[in-house]
């Protein structure tokens, strides 16, 4: 028997719940949100925030933006010094792509980061998410911001499904533009709110529908929360894998201060072979330099 058809909330209630509720709600203490933070530091909080929890990425960026206020400063310092200061945020190559992009900010873009998608995307590192993102916070430009939170809220609300797919498709794309206010100003209030909502109450596990302002809207919740019903959806490891081998490598080069000779690094894992690979995989990538006598340190 097929299922009735979804019925949709009237998007103008939406936007005025979600962002009226963003605006008592929201974060809007993070130094970044703030009225008055440059366009270099939205841009670090976006590579900073990827996949990281905020709690963890705030501490940081706070540091990054009293050593390196600027694309300038950034690119002026070795990339070893992001790469040290980046710390545990995970993904450690976004801390050299971060230093890549603040070089091309200096070389092309006379030291500032660049407002337009277009722009944007031709930075190291920096994808479509990230490009939208930056143009929308930075410069109020209301591109189409869809991170994991977003796509959620909209799963839910609009489509009465309790996850979106595993990837970020084109119909998703669609139902994220076609769900925008089509005022500027609006537009872009509903952009953070809306990830903002998905970060906070409408999370991947145990949603607190209670505290939902669009509780009565979202077709999920009325239709009395239906189970996942489409692709299995794999959860990282951590433990034994390459990326905590690699990021035990990092560790012990950020707090050596100086270069390690290969005895201080092959014991990161009970499998030394695991290990090698590890460390070739980092020198591969950039985030380590070998240097003669078996000895490793953080690029300078």
């Amino acid at each position: 028997m097929p299922s009735a058809p979804v019925s949709l909330p009237p998007l103008p209630l939406l936007h005025e719940r979600v962002s009226g509720w963003y605006a008592e709600a929201g974060r809007t203490h993070l130094p970044w949100r703030e009225p008055d933070c440059s366009a270099w530091g939205v841009f670090l909080s976006e590579v900073m925030s990827q996949q990281t929890p905020l709690s963890r990425v705030e501490p940081a960026w706070r540091e990054w933006m009293r050593r390196w206020p600027t694309p300038a400063d950034l690119a002026a310092a070795p990339p070893g010094d992001a790469v040290r200061a980046w710390g545990r945020l995970g993904y450690p190559r976004r801390a050299l792509r971060l230093h890549e992009a603040a070089t091309v900010m200096v070389q092309r873009h006379g030291g500032e980061v660049p407002s337009t998608p277009e722009e944007l995307l031709a930075l190291p590192g920096v994808g479509a998410y990230t490009a939208a993102a930056v143009s929308c916070f930075a410069f109020g430009i209301p591109e189409v911001v869809v991170d994991t939170n977003v796509r959620r809220v909209l799963a839910r609300t609009l489509e009465g499904k309790a996850f979106p797919n595993p990837t970020l498709n084109r119909a998703e794309m669609v139902l994220a533009a076609e769900s925008m206010p089509a005022d500027r100003d609006t537009a872009n209030t509903w952009n953070v709110a809306v990830m903002e909502l998905g970060a906070l109450v409408c999370v991947a596990r145990g949603p607190r529908c209670d505290d939902c302002p669009v509780a009565d809207l979202c077709a999920w919740n009325v239709a009395g929360r239906p189970a996942y019903d489409g692709p299995p959806r794999r959860g990282q490891a951590w433990h034994g894998t390459d990326r905590q081998v690699r990021g035990e490598l990092l560790r012990r080069l950020r707090e050596a201060h100086h270069a390690v000779p290969l005895s201080g690094l092959e014991d990161s894992a009970d499998d030394r072979v695991q290990v090698m690979r590890c460390l070739d995989s980092l020198v591969a990538d950039g985030l380590v330099e070998p240097l003669s006598r078996s000895r490793y340190r953080l690029p300078a």
